[in-house]
């Protein structure tokens, strides 16, 4: 059982320490800019106020002076929940089609094998990334708050990555959806993409007009790291609501695939 998800997910044990690698690295650095920051002299919350609304409220109540608010904007709220989201979305694109535009879908079935097993399996491999990332950027925080003299809640720091995890899982079973619709590795990968950027702008836009339950639609409105980081605020519904989504949008995956002709 479960083969294809083993060797599909040791296919990208490579990929995924080079992607944590130069995460940890990144964060790093953007670390070692704190202590400059911090001494500028530069009223940085007013400087946050000016903003426009749509961003205030994708950083809420951050504060570029401590090191938490730091990592928040720096680091959480763009590179980790759009970035890394629009990544596990394009990566998970290419699940299906990839397979499908090269022949090796029809080898693969003939296997004693189902469509649903074929498509779940798939979709399991991506948790290999998803882990070494959530390892590896907290250790090299951490490190990092230490070098420059800082101190932060371990607890709060953990969490911030374990809540992340769904968050992650739901942006790659969107890009899986693409990728079982569309049929094409490129489209499905470009679609993902747009999709959650376009998703993570419609949190914030809604969000600071006063409409945030039209932003429940995007799974960044169920994960936020500046509430954790900041205010040690743990939405365990959100979490819930993040896995469910993943789950049912995988099972959707699964039925229309199995439904239809392969390419």
């Amino acid at each position: 059982m479960l083969e294809i998800a083993r060797y599909e997910g040791r296919k990208r044990v490579k990929g995924s320490l080079v992607l944590g690698g130069l995460l940890a690295v990144m964060s790093l650095a953007f670390i070692g800019f704190f202590p400059s920051v911090t001494s500028s002299g530069v009223d940085l919350d007013a400087y946050m106020e000016s903003m426009p609304p749509a961003l205030q409220a994708a950083f809420g109540e951050a504060s570029l002076t401590t090191i938490e608010g730091f990592l928040a904007i720096e680091i959480y709220q763009f590179f980790w929940l759009l970035l890394l989201g629009v990544y596990v979305a394009y990566v998970a694109g290419a699940l299906i089609a990839a397979d499908e535009e090269r022949d090796r879908m029809d080898v693969l079935l003939a296997a004693p094998v189902s469509r649903v097993s074929v498509v779940i399996e798939k979709f399991c491999s991506l948790i290999t990334p998803i882990v070494v990332v959530n390892i590896a950027v907290p250790l090299a925080v951490f490190a990092g708050v230490l070098l420059v003299g800082e101190s932060i809640d371990l607890t709060n720091l953990a969490m911030v990555h374990l809540l992340s995890i769904p968050y992650l899982l739901a942006c790659a079973a969107i890009g899986l959806l693409l990728s079982v619709v569309a049929g094409k590795a490129d489209l499905a990968q470009r679609g993902g993409l747009g999709a959650v950027f376009g998703l993570f702008l419609l949190d914030s836009i809604t969000e600071a007009a006063g409409m945030g339950w039209v932003g429940g639609l995007s799974p960044t409105h169920y994960y936020d790291p500046t509430a954790i980081l900041v205010s040690g605020e743990y939405d365990w519904m959100g979490a819930l609501v993040l896995l469910a989504g993943t789950v049912a949008l995988v099972a959707i995956s699964a039925i229309a695939f199995k439904r239809r002709d392969v390419r």
